[in-house]
């Protein structure tokens, strides 16, 4: 057994994203790419290494297993003295996340492209988290970019694989790899959090059914643990439980386009009163009740709402922070708690610093993503749960929960567009064409609305100063109404197109409106706008959430 010194070329692609590194399984298995990744972040992280702890694991997809073996022998190259890694090579983001600040680890190897398709012909992804927890900040990334781009060596120990699937306490030259069941320390803390005898009571109460979409991703064993062994559930609540390398062929997205079957069984006359799903690697979520969607933005807006029917936020939050294409409704509740709240860029890594220091304790983002100051990621089970908190205090419908709550702060009518896989010089033109139209829109009209503000959104931190240029153009119409478009930085082919409508209607006598039809002008004004068809030649998004 020796260590060896592998000689490489840098790769120039292997800049990071709003979450990590992601390229196809293909991509990664190229000779030395996953290798070359790894010596980057382990050459910017350098003597910190020594005799430190890590956190690894992964979602389970294809590749995930190798990934993990290469990364336990490139650790062990470098002198860490101990990975602590997830049965089978299965961690959930948010359970990694509380690992990590358990365990008082130097930070985490996180091993998931999330929401994109696994398999053979899927994606992969690997993302550092620090020692706090979350993702690593702008700095951070940039650095392993810098040292990708001019590696030319790696270290890695000539070792036999782990046993990933015992739990238990194996050597590796000097470093200690300690597998443990991903799950065992994730419940402790959610068990911390809410009342579980409350929330079992209503699961097991007469007349309630509920049903949860693993979508054969990391959550599986979560909510088999959880929902029907802990809370007591029925056996089968838990739909498509088991992890599998290719998510069992479909896309691992909690939405309506993705989360079909689930759909099916709540806008039903099965009587479920509460659906939820959550994603690849478990930091996403969907919630439902029966024939009723909850947006995210209005789940973040009522988790705000409701903070203090929960037990471990029954004293208060200290503040509350969305993704700047997140819909301004948690900022409505905010304004009315008197706390403190704030727009960040999209990326996970923005709420980090805000967490840390104390400014807010709940957080999300339009694209299925909540979570508050237990960790330093989102978490798909962790919203789920105060749902279901909430639900057991209330003993209402989810629909009345959230009509209770538009009858209060209004109504928030919300809408993606995603335009996917589009050549990334056509996007880029749709983007370039809005940069330069900004200056001239303010005071103008379109689609029978008045433009009131355009910009570039530009974020400065007020933690730590730093700052994050073009996140996205914002046009803000009169009456509180908002178009956004940005491109996503979580694909792997071409270029993603997001465009975000948002109307604010304060009248509870029009609540009742399809989203489609109150947005109709707000969509009209996004295509003139922005000229997409012209510039893309898509009439349509392929996408719709």
């Amino acid at each position: 057994m020796t260590m060896q010194t592998i000689s490489t070329t840098p790769f120039d692609d292997q800049k990071p994203g709003t979450s990590g590194l992601r390229k196809s399984v293909k991509h990664f298995k190229k000779p030395n790419y996953l290798q070359n990744f790894v010596q980057a972040i382990f050459n910017t992280l350098d003597t910190a290494l020594i005799k430190a702890r890590l956190i690894v694991g992964g979602d389970g997809r294809y590749f995930n297993r190798e990934a993990i073996q290469i990364i336990l022998r490139m650790a062990a190259a470098h002198g860490v003295a101990e990975v602590i890694v997830g049965q089978g090579g299965i961690l959930s983001t948010p359970a990694a996340s509380n690992l990590i600040r358990q365990y008082k680890a130097l930070g985490g190897i996180i091993l998931s492209a999330s929401h994109n398709p696994g398999g053979p012909e899927g994606d992969f992804g690997i993302k550092f988290n620090g020692s706090n927890g979350g993702p690593a900040p702008e700095a951070l990334t940039e650095a392993f970019y810098e040292e990708a781009c001019k590696v030319t060596h790696y270290k890695i120990e000539d070792l036999q694989p782990i046993p990933l699937d015992k739990v238990g306490d194996y050597q590796l030259a000097s470093m200690k790899v300690k597998v443990i069941d991903p799950v065992d320390d994730y419940l402790v803390l959610m068990k911390q959090i809410f009342d579980f005898d409350k929330i079992r009571a209503l699961i097991q109460s007469d007349g309630f059914a509920m049903r949860f979409d693993a979508m054969h991703a990391v959550t599986g064993p979560y909510a088999m643990r959880i929902f029907e062994q802990e809370l007591g559930a029925k056996i089968g609540t838990v739909m498509h439980g088991v992890p599998l390398a290719d998510f069992g062929g479909g896309h691992p997205d909690p939405n309506q386009a993705h989360a079909t079957e689930l759909m099916e069984q709540l806008f039903s006359e099965r009587g479920i009163a509460f659906g939820a799903a959550s994603d690849g690697d478990g930091d996403r979520n969907m919630i439902l009740g029966n024939y009723f969607f909850v947006t995210p933005s209005d789940s973040l807006a009522v988790i705000t709402a409701n903070a203090t029917l929960i037990p471990a936020y029954r004293n208060g939050i200290s503040g509350v922070a969305r993704s700047m294409p997140t819909s301004q409704a948690a900022d409505v509740v905010a304004q009315h708690l008197g706390i403190e709240y704030f727009e960040t860029p999209t990326g996970w890594k923005f709420f980090g610093n805000l967490l840390d220091a104390g400014r807010i304790t709940f957080c999300g983002e339009e694209s299925f993503g909540t979570s508050s100051n237990h960790v330093r990621e989102k978490d798909g089970i962790w919203a789920v749960l105060f749902w279901l908190n909430l639900l057991a205090e209330k003993r209402v419908s989810v629909e009345s929960i959230v009509r209770e709550h538009w009858a209060k702060f209004g109504r928030h009518y919300y809408m993606r567009h995603d335009y996917e896989a589009i050549p990334t010089q056509a996007a880029n033109a749709v983007m370039d064409h809005l940069k330069a139209s900004l200056a001239t829109l303010a005071g103008t009209a379109v689609s029978g609305m008045n433009i009131q503000a355009a910009d570039n959104f530009a974020y400065t931190d007020p933690i730590d100063g730093s700052t994050s240029a073009n996140q996205g153009i914002r046009i803000q119409f009169a009456g509180g109404s908002r178009l956004v478009f940005r491109l996503s930085g979580t694909g792997t082919q071409g270029a993603t197109l997001r465009v975000y409508l948002e109307r604010y209607e304060p009248d509870v006598t029009k609540h009742d409106l399809d989203p489609a039809d109150a947005l109709a002008n707000i969509a009209n004004a996004a295509q003139a706008l922005a000229r997409i068809e012209e510039l893309t030649g898509r009439a349509k998004p392929d996408v719709v959430t």
